[in-house]
């Protein structure tokens, strides 16, 4: 039991000191985590989404979303665009100046996954993909019951 616990702790800590470090070479560029993030989401999407449909997407509420797109807006990073289909909808759009931001900020965070998976072979990484799909499928099992 005990070794689960600190499994889960270092798993955590992980995470919070991966986002951290990311967050800490991407401030060169003028982009606070929630930001950068936001804009990463925006250019992995294959189409424009909507405020709610991102909202969802990078897991915070519409509100908090808002305030993020008005200061992406006002450094001309995204564009609220019509949506054909409802005009009272807004589709979120990168700019050709977050496109030259999103190559930065891919080349910063590339560089770091090269020094954090330093060392780790890509059985080393496959192995630990497996485990992190079970533990996943057996959260989303507790959510069924």
């Amino acid at each position: 039991m005990y070794e689960q616990h600190r499994f889960g702790m270092q798993l955590t800590h992980l995470s919070r000191a991966w986002r951290a470090e990311l967050d800490r070479r991407l401030a060169v560029l003028g982009l606070s985590q929630a930001r950068w993030l936001v804009l990463l989401h925006l250019s992995r999407d294959k189409k424009l989404p909507t405020q709610g449909e991102l909202a969802s997407s990078v897991g915070v509420e519409n509100p908090t979303l808002a305030r993020l797109l008005d200061a992406l807006e006002t450094q001309q990073l995204i564009e609220r665009q019509p949506d054909q289909a409802d005009r009272r909808v807004k589709n979120i759009a990168l700019t050709d100046k977050a496109l030259g931001i999103i190559e930065e900020i891919e080349c910063i965070a590339t560089a770091l996954r090269k020094e954090i998976f330093t060392g780790l072979s890509e059985q080393d990484i496959q192995h630990c993909q497996d485990i992190h799909r079970r533990m996943l499928a057996n959260l989303e099992k507790t959510h069924e019951t």
